[in-house]
Order: structure tokens, then sequence, then C-alpha cells
């Protein structure tokens, strides 16, 4: 019993022993992780990075050196939001201590690459913030080495290959690596371009002791055996024949080698639309024949394409495509296109399509085309194109255009993304509701001479196109430029019943930021110089309204909507001017008479929508800042265009430019990024003549009764006057939609798909 009782004991013992020492030691290691996750030190907030002394790399360059980041607002746009210290709207960031150290080194390996071998880098944290800290970076760049004398050696009697001329290291600059290494891979891209593959490079830098800031740079160049193409195997295609994929390379077997015309093969089998992956492998680059391979992969022949659309100026528009892309072999091309555009214009000209036209304006316009592709006409760099088209289109308040006609261009490749255009367009065309156009722009106001300008007349010109892409996208650009100059000659001896001379030019260019943001630029102009009007036997100024120019609209400037930019006119129902309206009459039927009637008593409502006339000279400037806000999906854009519209050269005044800002919000749908913009118009009214019906006096016995002019509102009252077929120009000038600075008619909304330019 007593044994028993002694071992009862020692287990109880046992037991609170084991239960105590374990409780101790969760307990500790509890406390121990409180007192662990008490000791770590909070990092700061880091609001503000600064460099100074860096009096040779700007600032932004210097910060993408190195490891810490300062806290930013995340969006241009959520700015307000940044200022209020709302969190949602800042990418916050803290001190990394560690990595002051480190990034201290990585400036100094930055300058030490770019020549400043003595920089000396320091920093100083200030803490003194209620919030947050700062760091500057003080810099002392010290002397650069500079380069007293830059040679090429080795085997540099390359033919007529200059091999040390422009090259970006050279003498006096920097002793940089990163030019360095730029310098190294230019010649050997220079050397592997004229049929050397082997080529290298090996640099020597030489520092005299006694004179530390100057070097002497030797590059010695090993070219290797000159090289020549080689056999040419072709593999995977299969509509495509060996020979149409030959005549795509823009070399042969036997030709010297060359890199670039290599790279060239490649992008010219892609410009056939039947090729979706083509490559271009040498074998082998250790003997002086280079065997190569071309691989390509087909897709199908035949393609069918519909779209459908909607913007504020042409309402709803469809549009669809059949082609053949191995028309007859070859890689001929044959394309049959549809377009409708102006859908529903009439039932939602007050709403969605606020910038359409109206009556026949709203009419529904088409194209129906088909267009023939001949590559490699009468050379490997030529490509021709026929086509043949019957359209309709309007201009929205300006004219309405029926035309057929052919299309001949002969398209010739100068060098990548540079082609030069030879165009002939003859086409026979009408058009409609565009008599105010002509008594305005030709001051042809009576019926003869609008029927004989309506009527059915040849309008064919010749053209002459150089074109320069490189641009990193079509849809969506964010890097590169592209510029444009067009030439057009129409006279006589070209089948033209109109005669004109014409020149426009355009010039876009993009810069990315290191965070998806786009700065994009664009600058055009254009003048036409009048000509004669063969049916009229007109010695001069009467252009065919086509080639007049228009601005305003969603890709021009968007503080005005579209065409009404420039010169324009109000229209008029003579009856309001004769009769009452809001209790007084504008004018008295003998100032209609000798158009001195001066409308300016009627308010804007009275007058039909102004009807721009277009000018023989037109100029241009857009600036745009695009920025993502969400994802890759969604970006908003600010931009200033100014630009403006003159009747005639010698109207030409920098102070009629008018500059319109605005804002907008692209959303990138798969057929392209869908546009809305809302521009801003920061002039007022602009003094516009006013067009209304010439008038006679009733003539007993000659003229009906009905004929009479009768009031709009009560045809109970009537004038001894009857209106004539005849457009009078009234000589006082009405300023229109005159507005204060804040009000919202001053804002223009444009709804499009497509980046603006």
């Amino acid at each position: 019993m007593v044994r028993l009782g002694r071992v009862f004991v020692t287990c109880f013992v046992t037991c609170f022993v084991t239960c105590f020492v374990t409780c101790f030691v969760v307990v500790g290691l509890v406390l121990t992780s409180v007192v662990d996750a008490s000791a770590q030190v909070v990092r700061p907030r880091l609001e503000d990075i600064r460099f100074e002394g860096n009096a040779t790399f700007p600032a932004d360059s210097l910060s993408r050196a190195i490891a810490n980041r300062e806290t930013r607002c995340r969006s241009f746009v959520l700015a307000p939001f940044c200022w209020f210290g709302m969190g949602f709207a800042e990418d916050e960031r803290e001190l990394i201590e560690s990595e002051l150290p480190r990034d201290m080194a990585r400036l100094l390996l930055y300058y030490a690459d770019r020549g400043f071998r003595e920089a000396r880098i320091d920093t100083v944290v200030d803490r003194s913030g209620d919030v947050g800290v700062s760091v500057r970076f003080l810099i002392d760049e010290g002397r650069p080495i500079r380069i007293t004398e830059l040679s090429v050696v080795g085997d540099t009697g390359l033919g007529h290959l200059d091999l040390a001329a422009g090259l970006p290291l050279r003498s006096g600059g920097r002793l940089s690596r990163v030019t360095g290494d730029a310098t190294s891979d230019t010649l050997i891209v220079r050397m592997r371009n004229a049929g050397y593959p082997q080529a290298d490079v090996f640099r020597k830098d030489s520092l005299p002791g006694d004179q530390p800031y100057q070097a002497w740079v030797t590059y010695r160049v090993e070219p290797g055996p000159h090289s020549v193409f080689g056999p040419i195997s072709i593999l995977g295609n299969v509509q495509l024949s060996d020979g149409v994929i030959e005549r795509l390379l823009p070399f042969r077997e036997g030709d010297e080698f060359s890199e670039a015309l290599r790279l060239q093969g490649q992008r010219n089998l892609y410009s056939v639309g039947l090729v979706q992956f083509a490559s271009i492998a040498a074998l082998s680059t250790t003997d002086t024949i280079i065997p190569l391979v071309v691989n390509v992969t087909e897709g199908d022949v035949h393609r069918v394409r519909t779209g459908s659309g909607w913007s504020t100026f042409d309402c709803g528009n469809t549009e669809g495509s059949w082609e053949s892309r191995n028309f007859f072999r070859g890689a001929r091309r044959l394309q049959v296109r549809a377009r409708l555009s102006n859908i529903f214009a009439e039932d939602f000209k007050d709403t969605a399509c606020s910038q359409a036209g109206t009556g026949p304006f709203g009419g529904l316009n088409w194209l129906v085309s088909t267009d023939f592709t001949q590559p490699w006409f009468l050379s490997r760099a030529n490509t021709l194109r026929l086509g043949v088209f019957a359209e309709r289109q309007s201009l929205q308040d300006v004219f309405v255009r029926k035309a057929v006609g052919v299309d001949v261009a002969l398209i010739r490749q100068l060098s990548r993304g540079t082609t030069v255009t030879f165009s002939y367009r003859p086409q026979l065309t009408t058009l409609d509701a565009a008599e105010v156009f002509f008594c305005t722009s030709f001051l042809l106001c009576t019926p003869e001479d609008i029927n004989s300008l309506q009527s059915a007349n040849w309008l064919a010109p010749l053209g002459l196109t150089l074109a320069r892409d490189r641009r990193n996208s079509l849809l969506n650009p964010t890097s590169g430029y592209s510029a444009l100059i067009d030439f057009e000659f129409a006279e006589d001896i070209t089948g033209s019943d109109f005669s004109y001379r014409r020149i426009f030019g355009d010039v876009t260019t993009y810069r990315e930021g290191s965070r998806g943001e786009v700065l994009a630029a664009r600058l055009r102009g254009g003048w036409v110089g009048a000509g004669g009007f063969a049916p009229l036997q007109s010695g001069g100024g009467i252009i065919h309204p086509q080639k007049r120019f228009f601005g305003g609209g969603a890709n021009s400037v968007r503080g005005f909507g579209q065409n009404q930019l420039g010169p324009r006119v109000l229209t008029v129902d003579v009856r309001r001017l004769l009769f009452p309206v809001d209790g007084s009459t504008a004018c008295i039927p003998e100032e209609v008479l000798d158009f001195t009637c001066d409308a300016s008593s009627l308010a804007d409502n009275s007058f039909d929508s102004p009807r721009p006339t277009g000018g023989e000279v037109i100029l241009e400037t857009n600036f745009e800042f695009r920025f993502p806000v969400s994802g890759q999906n969604v970006e908003l854009a600010f931009f200033v265009d100014a630009g403006g519209v003159w009747s005639e050269p010698g109207d030409v005044s920098l102070s009629d430019i008018e500059v319109s800002p605005g804002f907008g919000m692209r959303y990138f749908s798969p057929i392209g990024p869908i546009r809305v913009d809302v521009g801003y118009r920061t002039r007022g009214g602009q003094r516009l003549n006013v067009i209304t019906s010439q008038i006679r006096p009733f003539i007993e016995g000659v003229d009906a009764e009905e004929d009479r002019i009768r009031s709009l509102t009560d045809p109970a009252l009537m004038l001894d006057y009857v209106i004539r077929d005849d457009i009078a120009i009234l000589g006082p000038s009405v300023l229109f939609e005159e507005s204060g600075a804040l009000s919202f008619s001053r804002l223009q909304l444009h709804f499009s798909i497509g980046q603006a330019f």
C-alpha cells in the first residue's frame, strides 16, 4: 500500500513537472515571438528621392538605376485624391535602408560605365517629416575620361565600306562602356551586311598613368572570309509555289551575304497575307557559302471579314469583305468590299449621332469596290493595284457625292517602311445639295451655273505619295513615327473637268514612358490651288468640293463638330426675315432685294445648322498624353488640338487658329480602341455670312396667287413678293454661337473607334 502511494506520488510529480516545463517552453516561445515582432523595425514611408549635383544625367535616368522607389500617385488623373492623402490613389513605397549602400554602388557603376570613374556618391536621409522620410543622393561627378584618339585597325579595306565613319563612340567624347558596346555592335553589323557573317570585333582601351583623363581606344576588326548566299531550301508551303516565295526574297543564290537582306526577306514573306509565319535560317556561318532554309506557315486562301461600328459622325456603319489571297496563284490578291454608313442617322440625330447630317446629308451612304493586287510588277520592289468602285458619300451639310470610277496605283518599296505611290483615279461624279456651297465658295448662285456643277463631271487626278511608317502598331501606336507627303494634279490633259494642284503633308510621332504612358504629337497642313471648270469655261477659282480642306471632328480639332472648323455660312428661310419673329421683323423686302438685310436680331435657333464651305489652306497640330488606369484595357487621355482653315492663301493668319483642350477615355476592344473624347472650344462666337433666297415683286397676271410669300406661322399674312430660285448672300454678317467661357455649348462630344492619330 505504501509502495502504491509512492508510485502515485512519483507519477503525479512527474506529470506536474512535465506540464510545467511544457507550459514554460510554450509561453517562452510565445513571448519570444512577441518580443521579436515588437522588435521588428517598421520601414518608414519613402516620400521623396532627390539627386543633387547630377549635371550630366537627368534624375529620371538615375532613379531607374537604384532599387529604392519614392511614393507616387498611381495616375495623373488621381492627383486630387493624392493631394488629400487618400491611400488608394497612391503607390506607397517604403525606405529599404539596407539597399542604400547598394544604391550608392549602383550609381557609382552607372557613372563609371559612362566615363566618370572618379564619381563620389553620398546619401542623406531626412526623417523630419511627419509622415515619412526623404532621401537625397549627393553626387560629385568628377572629371570624365575623354577619348583622345579612336582608331579602327585590322582588315578595314572591305571594298567601298568605310567602317570608321559615323560611329557612336568618337574622338573627344567620354569613354563610355555603353557607347563603346554600341560601337562594337555597329562595326559587326556593318561587316555582316557586307558579306562577312563571321565578323568579330575586339576593343582595347589605353589610359596612360601620366594622363589619367585621356584614353586611346582601338577597335581591331576580324571580318573573316567573304561569304555568299548558298542553296535555298523552302519548307511548309502548300498554296504558294517555290517560285513565288523565291521572288519575295531580296537575294539569290550566289549573292553577297547580308544579314539585313535576310531579315528583309522575312518581312517580305509576312507582307503576303497568306503567310502567317515565316523564318529564314542560316544552316551554317562557318563557310564561304551559307545555305538557307525558308520555313513558312500558310493561312486560309479565302478570308471573309465583317464588322460594325458607331460614331457621332456617321452613326451606325457596317462593312464586309471577301478576299482571295492567292488569286490565280502567284500571291495575287482579289478583294470585294461593301460598306454602309449613316445607318439610323435621322432617328438618332439628336442623341447618339449629334454630328450626323439631316435631310439628303442624312441619307444612307454606301461603297462597293473590287481591288486586284499584283506583286512584283516589272520589279521585285513594285506592286500594281487596280480597282473599280461605286459610292454614295455625304459630307455633312456640304454636299452629297455619287461616283463611279477606277483606281490605278503603282507602289514601289524604297526601303523598310518607306514607299512611293503613283496613282491615277478617274471618276464620273455628281454632286447634290451643294447649292449653298457653290454660291458662297465660287459666287455661282444662278440655277444654270449650279446645275452645271451638280451634273455628271469627270474628276481625274494624277497623284504622287511618299510615305514612311515606322510605328510599332497600326491600331494603337506607342512609339515610332510616320510621315506622309501627297501631291495631286488634275487638268484637261488628265481627262478631268476640274483643274487643280494640291499638296498635303502629315507628320506624327509617339514616345512611350516607363509606366505605359504615351505622348503623341501630330502636325499636318495642306494647300490646294484653284483651277478652272471646263463646262463653264472658267479660268480659275473652282475646286471640286471633295478636294477642299475641312477641319474639326474626332480626328481633327476636337473642340469642333465634324467639318465645323473654318469658313462656314448660315442659311435662313427668307420668310423668317420678312415676317414677325418674337414680335419683330429682321428686315424689309427692299433690304433683302439689295442684300443689306441684317439678320443679327434673330436668335441662333432661327438659322439652320452652319454649313462649312471648306478652304484652300489648312494647318493643324495635336498633342495628346495617354496613360493607363486599369491594367491594359482602359486608358485616359488629355489633349490640346489647334488649327485653322482659310478660304484663300491670302486670308491665312495665325491669330485665327483655334485652340481646343480636352480629355477622353479609350477602351481596348478586339476591334480596336473604342474612344470617347470631349473637346472644349476656347473662343466664343464666329461672325458668319447669311444665305437666303432672293425675292422679286409679285407680278399680277403672271405669278399665281399662291406663290406670294406667306408667313410660316400665319399663312393669312402675305407680301407682294415671290421667292426666286437664285441664292442671295446678305451683306452684314451675324455673330453666331456667342457664349460665356463656362458655357456647356462650347463642349463637343466625340465617340468613335480607333485612336485620333
